[in-house]
């Protein structure tokens, strides 16, 4: 399975540009970072969509405190963690992150 990640901040009505965004994973209770990106222009990562993940449970985390700080910001959380668990290896997941200063809204879907 791949994943294809979004963030839109809903202050400004437009994707989350220059987001930090971790993928993780679980191995033996402790979380292992699989990769790092920034978001696009329009708030995505696609990059991941062709990466293999296999069946487990894993994490996206969303760097969103320099992000509203850089917006001249306050951001009551500093990070936003999605977590998922894969089930079917062929499929491409997609999560959709809607983010303010003061809340968050996360969906999970599927592309595929």
């Amino acid at each position: 399975m791949g994943i294809a990640v979004q963030a839109q901040d809903t202050v400004y009505g437009r994707g989350a540009a220059s987001l930090h965004v971790r993928l993780e994973h679980t191995d033996d209770g402790r979380w292992t970072l699989d990769a790092e990106a920034q978001t696009d222009h329009d708030g995505a990562v696609n990059q991941w969509c062709d990466r293999k993940l296999d069946r487990g449970m894993y994490r996206i985390v969303f760097g969103t405190d320099p992000y509203f700080v850089g917006l001249g910001l306050r951001a009551a959380y500093p990070e936003i963690v999605v977590t998922f668990r894969v089930l079917d290896e062929t499929a491409v997941g997609n999560i959709l992150v809607l983010l303010s200063p003061h809340s968050f809204s996360a969906y999970f879907g599927s592309l595929s």
